[in-house]
């Protein structure tokens, strides 16, 4: 049995091909004289958009793209209302949420991570954080005469699916395909009545694009501020969606006791 963590510590996204821009001043004295009352062409359509009450939350000025986000009202904390300049041609994404601190502003990304030799449009929403929790989301657009979403797996399913757990007052135990860890938990000195019946994920899921290759960890948790390592989700596209080609179970080092000499490895799915 596997568990939903609630409590692991904070993380700070930082992305080299994200690039943010936090002053709300500028970003809307930007909008206002070059975009407000632009003629955008849409594939197929073309229509005049307003960025009125819009902010610029990230772009990437190599690849001429742009985030456009509402602070709503009641909601002060959050961007909402999202809006897509691709290289001039503009999507909306009403639904799309992502926290206001400049620190967790969405990731861009535009590179081939799917082997097509074309690039990819990857955005990473933050949806929120705090003490012990980080929530992301991640979309992946295709492009044949205008941006087309890519299904990418939820990476609790993947573990769900892949993971097998157990949890004891000393010892943990994963098991991915055929291999084995044993983490023996007694460094930590968790009290009895504050460890998990087994270990938890989900509090923290954090996607990232490394080598041309989407990836999500998702930290392993035993109790509420307890950590045994994290699992790394390598994605690749196939059967139409980006979906699970390899877990790595990534032990924290004073912790890792493996099982019949099985260290840090991959596990490859396929």
């Amino acid at each position: 049995m596997i568990l939903i963590g609630f409590s692991i510590f904070s993380l700070s996204i930082y992305s080299e091909k994200a690039f943010h821009i936090s002053d709300a001043s500028k970003a809307e004295e930007n909008l206002v004289t070059s975009y407000t009352t632009s003629e955008v062409k849409m594939p197929g359509i073309r229509e005049k958009v307003s960025f009125e009450g819009y902010e610029i939350v990230a772009k990437s000025t190599e690849e001429n793209i742009t985030l456009y986000a509402k602070k709503m009202e009641g909601f002060e904390s959050q961007y909402r209302e999202f809006k897509i300049d691709f290289k001039g041609e503009i999507y909306s994404r009403p639904f799309w949420v992502n926290v206001t601190n400049p620190t967790y502003a969405p990731a861009i990304y535009f590179e081939d991570i799917n082997e097509d030799n074309k690039d990819e449009l990857i955005i990473i929403l933050t949806l929120g954080y705090g003490t012990g929790a980080l929530l992301q989301e991640v979309y992946v657009y295709g492009y044949t005469n205008g941006l087309a979403k890519v299904l990418v797996d939820d990476p609790m399913a993947i573990i769900y699916k892949n993971v097998k757990t157990k949890l004891s007052n000393e010892e943990a135990e994963l098991r991915i395909g055929n291999k084995e860890y044993k983490v023996d938990i007694t460094p930590l000195d968790v009290e009895p009545e504050n460890l998990f019946e087994d270990i938890g994920f989900g509090s923290i899921i954090n996607y990232e694009v490394k080598d041309n290759q989407l990836t999500a960890t998702i930290p392993a948790q035993i109790s509420p501020a307890g950590f045994i390592g994290q699992l790394v989700i390598v994605y690749e596209y196939r059967d139409k969606m980006y979906q699970a080609k390899s877990i790595e179970f990534q032990p924290s080092a004073l912790l890792t006791r493996p099982t019949d000499g099985v260290g840090k490895k991959s596990n490859d799915l396929n």
